[in-house]
């Protein structure tokens, strides 16, 4: 996920200082990975470095003094283009769980005992998602980012199963190579 260009779409709603926003990632993306408040402050460095934000003042609130920033044309440009661009699919069909399974087959290991832990790690995670999701007071961005992340956890399920169908073939041909 590009933090420039998602903080880029919340500055879209107006000018705002690094706090906030931080604050508003959170809120939209509850289950991104966290999002670090100095990652927050360098990257809206970069954004007025590349003219995509300005500093539009200060403010205190009877606080320590903060900095809002807010979009430039440019930004918004940017932020639209991206916005408008597809995701592209993976482009590599080997993923870490793959590449595990192979190695431990290389070295002589127990892929199956693997893909069992694996899947063991996945369930649990699934049923962290479907709490999350199950939760009183969770709102649909919640919702529709643990469907999005269990949906991706079942493919992996169901590739892990077909994995340890086929093992057999797969070790005779790892070996033989």
């Amino acid at each position: 996920m590009s933090t420039r260009h998602i903080l880029l779409g919340l500055l879209a709603g107006g000018p705002s200082h690094g706090y906030d926003l931080k604050r508003r990632h959170d809120d939209r993306f509850p289950q991104a990975r966290p999002l670090a408040y100095g990652q927050v402050y360098t990257t809206l460095q970069r954004l007025v470095r590349d003219g995509l934000a300005e500093v539009d003042g200060t403010d205190s609130d009877g606080g320590p003094e903060r900095t809002k920033y807010r979009s430039t044309d440019e930004g918004a440009r940017e932020l639209a283009e991206w916005a408008g661009q597809t995701a592209p699919p993976a482009p590599f069909v080997t993923n870490e769980i793959f590449a595990k399974v192979v190695v431990s087959i290389l070295a002589g290991g127990d892929p199956d005992a693997y893909l069992r832990a694996q899947r063991a790690a996945h369930m649990a995670r699934m049923r962290e998602l479907t709490a999350v999701k199950a939760a009183r007071g969770s709102d649909l961005a919640t919702v529709l980012s643990a469907d999005y992340a269990l949906n991706h956890l079942d493919a992996d399920l169901r590739w892990m199963t077909t994995t340890a169908d086929r093992l057999t073939t797969l070790t005779a041909e790892v070996d033989s190579t």
